[in-house]
């Protein structure tokens, strides 16, 4: 667009504008109607005078049978329009600028409010709340020592596989299988190493998945993600942290306790609704069986328990060659004295432990870590 064409669409905008002004302060002028007091428009409609009534904002615009308007002041009753209609007057209502405004933003607000509530909605019940990973790329060789719960859960993973071949001799699958031990031992690797090693879906969930600022809608997850996990079958639904949400129902009548009973009663409801030979096992990790509800852990639910213990000799020396491959400690951190130091420590206590040794070392600009450094790195951890 050039200089010329700008001043010219400039100059038309600007002659809109202007004429949009005169129009609006001179409109009333220009059609200006005759004044009528409110008691002398009262009685022509009474004697049946009046053909139409314009029902404005202000005033009311009356034309007779005759074809002629004038104007009288609007008194807002609420029993002028059934007056009219009772006399056999039209009735027009004409809403100004300022209401078809007001309309507008009535409209906008509840228009946004609702696409508010919809995308929250949503947000905490979307069906892409719980993913299935289809492949873990994790097997039991991935995971260091736990040899007899490998072993333990392998025939389970048999069961879940040929249902029908175990049913015939009295063999049923545990609808639930609780993981205890402290935090670090390897429990979701373990999970992921279940599923990897059965080639079968996995689902993984943890407490604060359920939580939510709105009533009801933990449940509500809960139901979604067994709806999930029956249509994937086979797979492995994966409960990380749960003694976060099958805590003991307490009947306190607190909003809190209230929606953790309701949600603790949502996965008892589930666990009873779904057949062992449906091909779910939900596996759910904890660090205190003792926390749970005892309906919860009954047989017939969660009735199978395996605790993941701390890394023994083997498993510890196993997992400090495996953390010091790309590492370099130094010829007095040998394996042997190394895992006594690591005596009692979890996989994950072992691993950081090691990363931090290594990192002071190049802190103080040597190449390798001291058993000096993993003390430190103890104390830092």
């Amino acid at each position: 667009m050039n200089s010329k064409t700008k001043k010219v669409f400039t100059a038309v905008l600007i002659a809109i504008a202007v004429a949009g002004c005169v129009y609006y302060f001179l409109s009333d002028k220009i059609n200006k109607l005759p004044q009528v007091s409110y008691s002398s428009f009262y009685s022509d409609v009474e004697q049946n005078s009046v053909k139409s009534v314009t029902i404005e904002q202000d005033k009311l615009i009356v034309q007779n049978n005759n074809l002629t308007e004038y104007e009288t002041k609007n008194p807002d009753s609420p029993n002028l329009k059934e007056f009219l209609l009772r006399n056999n007057v039209e009735v027009i209502e004409h809403k100004d600028f300022s209401q078809i405004i007001s309309l507008i933003f009535d409209i906008l607000f509840y228009a946004v409010f609702f696409i508010i509530l919809f995308v929250v909605f949503r947000k905490f019940i979307s069906p892409n709340t719980f993913k299935v990973v289809h492949k873990t790329g994790i097997n039991f060789s991935d995971v260091v020592g736990m040899e007899n719960l490998k072993r333990d859960m392998t025939q389970v993973i048999q069961i879940m596989k040929n249902p029908r071949e175990y049913a015939k001799r009295g063999i049923r699958m545990p609808k639930g299988i609780l993981l205890e031990g402290d935090p670090g031992n390897g429990k979701t690797l373990f999970a992921k190493a279940l599923a990897g090693e059965a080639k079968i879906n996995f689902i993984p969930a943890k407490a604060t998945d359920f939580e939510s600022m709105l009533m009801a809608i933990g449940p509500m997850k809960v139901k979604l993600l067994f709806r999930k996990a029956l249509r994937k079958a086979p797979c492995i639904v994966f409960i990380d942290e749960f003694d976060g949400i099958g805590t003991r129902r307490n009947y306190t009548g607190s909003a809190l306790e209230t929606e953790n009973t309701r949600i603790v009663t949502s996965l008892l409801n589930e666990l009873d609704g779904f057949e062992p030979s449906s091909g779910v096992l939900v596996l759910a990790a904890t660090n205190s069986i003792s926390a749970l509800d005892p309906a919860l852990i009954r047989p017939g639910r969660f009735d199978a328990r395996f605790t993941v213990p701390y890394p023994d000799r083997a498993a510890r020396e196993e997992l400090i060659r495996m953390y010091t491959k790309k590492k370099s400690p130094a010829s007095e951190c040998t394996v042997n004295i190394l895992c006594n130091i690591f005596d009692g420590f979890s996989c994950a206590k072992i691993e950081s432990v090691l990363n931090k040794a290594a990192l002071l070392a190049e802190q103080n600009n040597r190449d390798t870590f001291t058993t000096d450094d993993v003390r430190q790195a103890i104390k830092e951890n």
